[in-house]
């Protein structure tokens, strides 16, 4: 089964997102008052040809697919292409571009079966960093196929960047 979602984060994830939206007219301008590092059209679609990749979240609307197609190939193997269903292609560049600089992460089943999501920092707040982590254990929960039979959470672990895990237990998160 494919799982993968969104989940906006509580206390934020503690990381500064540049954000590129493809959009024209006003939509363009309502990304740009949001606080995207670069918004265009046709100029940014042949400067990510040329390779330009210093951003870490793509934004299109549903009118500027067709151009942004052509970059698939550029796009694709570093995830940043445009998703409908992860809320990266959208009429309301606006509330799109202040999601992602508030905090939202993007989950998906690698092909073990696991889901690796970033909570926050180190220097988080040991609530904040909880809040974080229900919010997403909660958010891969609803994210359940309605086909997926028997058990769907086997286990949990948490841990710092290139530290042992700790297990969690499940079992509380397993009725929401």
């Amino acid at each position: 089964q494919m799982v993968r979602g969104t989940c906006p984060l509580p206390h934020g994830s503690g990381k500064q997102v540049r954000v590129l939206v493809f959009a024209e007219g006003q939509a363009a301008q309502a990304a740009k008052e949001a606080g995207a590092e670069f918004v265009g059209m046709k100029d940014l679609i042949q400067k990510c040809q040329e390779g330009f990749q210093d951003f870490d979240v793509a934004i299109a609307t549903p009118g500027a697919m067709a151009e942004v197609r052509k970059l698939g190939k550029v796009l694709g193997p570093r995830g940043l292409m445009p998703n409908p269903r992860t809320g990266t292609v959208t009429d309301d560049t606006a509330k799109a571009v202040q999601e992602v600089k508030a905090g939202r992460v993007e989950f998906k089943l690698d092909k073990n079966g696991n889901v690796a999501v970033p909570v926050g920092k180190f220097s988080f707040e040991e609530n904040a960093l909880v809040a974080n982590g229900n919010a997403v254990i909660e958010a891969v929960v609803r994210a359940r196929p309605a086909s997926a039979k028997g058990r769907y959470l086997e286990g949990m672990t948490i841990s710092a960047t290139m530290s042992p895990g700790v297990r969690v237990d499940p079992a509380p998160y397993l009725n929401v």
